[in-house]
């Protein structure tokens, strides 16, 4: 399936987005015969502009709604009482840091451009002296570009780099500059700290943690090298050498000593973590890659397994295995660590839910730990490992399957203890190396997310710094979004969130709208495996989107974000529905009971639906423009894929080469038919088109096939095309364009009285 990339969070004045639609220009197509083509999505003297300027008090500009911050990567020392994240303000990326006992922030790094570099793979030095991060990159990315090269969204002649930096953590009054270690990623301290080991070229390499020399490959190993894990005491190193059918577990521990390979099979090893003791190591088993092919058309079991292996001599055993079940299937992140008394932890859906469990490492039977109908996400064990701290869709409030708390549990026993709770959303948690405080990410419906800090013990949560949030931020012009629940044809019952500005907006005021009815959105994620919340979303890619929808909310319109069936946050079976996606797509039924849903409100004028999404909800806003443009008037697609064949195509391909055929044949034909392609002869309605030609999640020439087939097809379209964009824009003014874009293009659409006068 595809896997949507969280984009960065952008936000920044006109004079940047003046600029950016400069380098990304919107490009209409050439008119086809008898076709008028829609107007660029900029119109700085439209009627809708003037509009605009007309709303009622209360309103906010999208460069206010787009102002505010992202936080994201809140990490704790492992021995100290300090944090560190990354706060993203108008598009720079910066470190701060807290140490306790007071915990006050500060800032540990000074960028100041829009630039388009992540920040990401932070850790504190045990002595929590140092802050190592990688800058650059796209690691998000199904994908890595050919040749290697790391994204250029700015666009500059110097070709930009992926490298591992160190920062002093320091004070507010000692801050110093951030010292570059290599170029490389994935960075791992050492417990010692005295040296970091990152990834190059997919091999492992080394560099000391005072850059006092230069890095050097640190082994060789036959593969692709990933995951490395330093044992307690720092003398030696877990990894994972995958092998392309195979991948086996790796330790070393010097150039004169050979690598152990823990007990080597035909299956794919993984996930190493290291006992307390750093005598053992615990991994995750699957099978390897072979075997006659299985139906596409079908869902089949994912069998796993954990295993524990001697550090010294690589013998293992089996300590679980997976029920042969479509819950009990590989659930993608096991979150695999060892925990007091000899015991391991691990996530399942096992029960229908993605759940915490724990298991003897001798074996047995597992303990669920977080029994419910909800999911355990974000997990963090306390140093004396005894226990979790995790984030989890329940609690006390109604609609808290749309939000996110933080709980405690210990490792051998299901007793959990709510650490927040309310109207408000937290996630990430970090426990102090001294095991008495919990840093995490707190939001709400209005209030943007911050860092923020909670006794271990329960207490009162406390924001770490507010002031990051612009006083021209429109926090109290937010709409608190409703929690709905409807049904699709079939039954299945589907959440969404609806946004809608109470009162009359100016527009209807001035007579431009019917006074008692307003044009319907209807916003898909992508992914597929999201969920939209009931307030400021963990993933900056969707903290863009809700503050679109808070926008269009804010002028005029009612939106509607649905949590169609492939998402999560409702259990195993509807993250994993048969045949949905190119095998049937079974969950735009979803999207079509959100529209009727909308539609039915007495304040919406069920004649303008416009739909949009970006990546899989990219895939899905195509889609229902091409099958039913009769319910839905416009869309804006972002980088969405339009062509199953051709986004699987090397897939398919290699099934064929198969004696044995499966389904193959059947497949292809679903898998089509499947695709907005091949209903281009019902596609009426008009669509923006938004993508990066640098895109490494979705092909850039899905939009490039799409807007060559909707010319042929004489549909009107618009583009808007950002060379050198990845498919999460980097650069806060690419997205800020994109989403002035969207909502103009609503408007012209929408609005008649503009449409007229274009």
């Amino acid at each position: 399936m595809l896997r949507n990339a969280p984009g960065r969070r952008i936000a920044q004045g006109a004079a940047l987005v003046a600029s950016a639609i400069t380098i990304g220009a919107v490009h209409a197509p050439l008119a086809a015969q008898n076709t008028r083509v829609a107007d660029p999505p900029a119109r700085p003297t439209s009627i809708a502009t003037m509009a605009r300027g007309a709303l009622a008090p209360g309103t906010f500009s999208l460069e206010q709604i787009l102002s505010y911050p992202f936080v994201v990567e809140m990490v704790s020392s492992r021995t100290q009482p300090r944090f560190a994240w990354v706060v993203v303000r108008e598009g720079v990326r910066n470190i701060w840091g807290a140490a306790g006992p007071d915990f006050t922030p500060h800032q540990l790094t000074d960028y100041r451009a829009d630039d388009g570099q992540e920040l990401t793979n932070l850790s504190i030095s045990d002595d929590g002296r140092f802050v190592v991060f990688t800058r650059g990159g796209d690691h998000d990315a199904n994908w890595d570009a050919e040749g290697g090269l790391q994204p250029d969204p700015n666009h500059s002649p110097v070709q930009p780099k992926i490298q591992i930096w160190a920062v002093a953590f320091g004070s507010a009054a000692s801050a110093s500059a951030p010292k570059l270690l290599a170029d490389g990623d994935a960075p791992v301290l050492s417990p010692r700290g005295d040296r970091v080991v990152f990834i190059k070229d997919n091999q492992l390499s080394v560099v000391p943690l005072d850059g006092s020399a230069p890095a050097k490959s640190l082994l060789f190993s036959r593969g692709t090298v990933s995951s490395p894990v330093w044992s307690p005491s720092g003398d030696r190193l877990a990894f994972v050498t995958n092998r392309g059918d195979h991948s086996f577990i790796g330790v070393f521990s010097s150039d004169s000593a050979p690598i152990l390979y823990l007990a080597p099979s035909t299956s794919n090893d993984m996930a190493p973590a290291w006992s307390p003791d750093g005598r053992r190591i615990a991994f995750v088993r699957r099978p390897g890659n072979g075997g006659a092919p299985e139906t596409l058309l079908d869902l089949h079991p994912d069998p796993w397994a954990i295993w524990t292996a001697d550090a010294s001599t690589g013998a293992g055993h089996l300590v679980w295995q997976s029920p042969n079940t479509l819950r009990g299937s590989f659930p993608g992140d096991t979150h695999l660590a060892f925990a007091a008394g000899d015991r391991l932890i691990f996530l399942s859906d096992m029960d229908g839910w993605p759940h915490l469990y724990s298991v003897a490492e001798s074996g047995g039977p597992p303990a669920l730990l977080t029994p419910g109908a909800f999911m355990a996400e974000y997990v963090s064990e306390t140093p004396d490992r005894s226990a979790i701290v995790y984030n989890a869709n329940t609690g006390t409030t109604k609609g808290d399957y749309d939000r996110r708390h933080l709980f405690r549990v210990p490792v051998d026993r299901a007793t959990p203890v709510a650490l927040t709770s309310g109207d408000g959303l937290e996630w990430n948690p970090a426990i102090s190396g001294d095991g008495r405080t919990v840093a995490f990410i707190g939001a709400g419906a209005q209030r943007p997310p911050l860092p923020m800090i909670v006794p271990l013990a329960g207490g009162t949560p406390r924001a770490l710094s507010p002031e990051i949030i612009p006083q021209s931020f429109p926090t109290a012009g937010l709409v608190i979004p409703k929690s709905v629940v409807f049904r699709a044809a079939d039954g299945t019952e589907i959440h969404g969130q609806l946004f809608e500005r109470a009162g009359t907006d100016a527009r209807m005021q001035t007579g431009m709208q019917s006074a008692t009815k307003k044009p319907g959105i209807i916003f898909v994620h992508g992914g597929p495996p999201r969920q939209m919340l009931l307030g400021w979303h963990y993933m900056d890619y969707y903290s863009n989107a809700y503050a679109v929808n808070q926008y269009l909310a804010n002028h005029g319109y009612v939106v509607l974000a649905v949590n169609y069936r492939l998402g999560i946050g409702y259990g195993h079976d509807f993250n994993n529905p048969p045949h949905a996606g190119p095998w049937g797509a079974s969950e735009y039924q979803d999207v079509q009971a959100g529209a009727a849903y909308l539609r039915a409100l007495p304040e919406v004028d069920g004649s303008k639906i416009g739909i949009w999404g970006g990546s899989y909800g990219g895939y899905l806003t195509a889609l229902a423009l091409a099958r039913n443009s009769d319910v839905f008037k416009a869309g804006v697609d972002l980088h969405g894929v339009h062509n199953w064949i051709a986004d699987f195509g090397s897939e398919l391909t290699n099934q064929q080469l198969h004696y044995e055929k499966g389904d193959i044949k059947q497949a292809l034909d679903v898998a089509w038919q499947s695709s907005p392609v091949a209903s281009m002869a019902t596609w009426k309605s008009p669509v923006l088109l938004i993508q990066g030609d640098d895109d490494r999640n979705v092909h850039f020439h899905e939009t490039v096939d799409l807007a060559r087939r909707l010319a042929d097809h004489h549909v009107s379209f618009d583009e808007l095309v950002f060379p050198d964009e990845i498919h999460g824009f980097l650069r806060h003014a690419t997205w800020l364009t994109a989403d002035r874009a969207t909502a103009d293009y609503f408007d012209r659409k929408f609005l008649g009285a503009a449409e007229a006068t274009r």
